[in-house]
C-alpha cells in the first residue's frame, strides 16, 4: 500500500476516534488532499484508492496536472485554496468546484459574471481573517454579514467560511468564534483544520479539513 493512502487511513481513523469520543452523529468531515507542488505521480495512488477531494493553490500548475485527470474522472472534486486574483478566474471556473478563498467584493463580481458561462456555479467560501492578521488574507469578521448579502445578491453559491488562524496561538478561540459566525450566516459548512490542527477543527465541526503534509510528506 502506497505511504500515502496508509497515510489518508491514519488521518481518518483518528477524525472517526475524535467523533466517536465527542459523541456527535451525523457529522462526517471531508478530507482535501492538499496536493499543491506534488507532481501528479505522487497524487495518482490516492486517486485510484478511492479520493476524490484534492486542493491546489496555484493556477497554472492545477491546470497542467488536473484538466486531463478530470475529464477522465469525473468524481473528482478540486478545491481552489489559495489567492484568487480576478483575472485568473476565467480558467479556475471550468476546472475547480470549490473556491476556498473569497475575501472581495471585486473577486466576488469576477466570479458572478464568470459563471455565468457555465452551467455548474462553484461552490464558494468566505474567507475570513479570524486573527486579524496584517499579513494574511480575508475579511474582518465585522464585514461578513454585509458581504455575505452581496454575494447572495450577485447569484454566488456561499456555501460556508474558511480561516488561516494565527500560528503561534491555540486555535480554539479562531475555531470557536468561526463556528459562531457561519451559525449566524446560516450556512453549513466551514474549511478549517490542517495537518497540525485537524482534530481541533473537528471538535468545532468543521466539515472540509485541508490537509497537505500530514498525507503527502513534506514539501521540497
Amino acid at each position: 500500500m502506497h505511504k500515502t493512502i496508509e497515510n489518508l487511513n491514519y488521518i481518518q481513523n483518528q477524525i472517526n476516534s475524535k467523533i466517536l469520543k465527542l459523541n456527535i452523529n451525523n457529522y462526517k468531515p471531508k478530507i482535501i488532499a492538499i496536493s499543491k507542488t506534488f507532481k501528479i505521480d505522487h497524487i495518482s495512488p490516492l486517486i485510484e484508492y478511492g479520493h476524490r477531494d484534492f486542493g491546489e493553490n496555484k493556477v497554472q500548475e492545477a491546470l497542467t496536472k488536473w484538466t486531463e485527470i478530470k475529464n477522465i474522472n469525473k468524481n473528482i472534486k478540486l478545491h481552489m485554496v489559495g489567492k484568487l486574483q480576478t483575472n485568473k478566474v476565467k480558467f479556475v471556473l471550468p476546472l475547480f468546484d470549490f473556491i476556498h478563498s473569497l475575501d472581495n467584493l471585486k473577486l466576488a463580481k469576477k466570479i458572478s459574471e464568470e459563471q455565468k458561462k457555465y452551467e455548474n456555479k462553484p461552490k464558494i467560501f468566505i474567507q475570513i481573517n479570524i486573527g486579524n492578521e496584517p499579513q494574511k488574507s480575508g475579511l474582518d469578521k465585522n464585514q461578513i454579514e454585509d458581504f455575505y448579502n452581496e454575494c447572495i445578491n450577485l447569484g454566488l453559491d456561499i456555501v460556508g467560511t474558511m480561516c488561516l488562524p494565527p500560528i503561534s496561538n491555540e486555535p480554539d478561540i479562531y475555531f470557536s468564534e468561526m463556528k459562531k459566525i457561519t451559525y449566524i450566516l446560516n450556512l453549513n459548512d466551514m474549511s478549517m483544520g490542517m495537518s497540525e490542527d485537524y482534530l481541533k477543527a473537528v471538535e468545532y465541526s468543521s466539515t472540509y479539513l485541508r490537509i497537505g503534509s500530514k498525507i503527502f510528506g513534506a514539501r521540497s
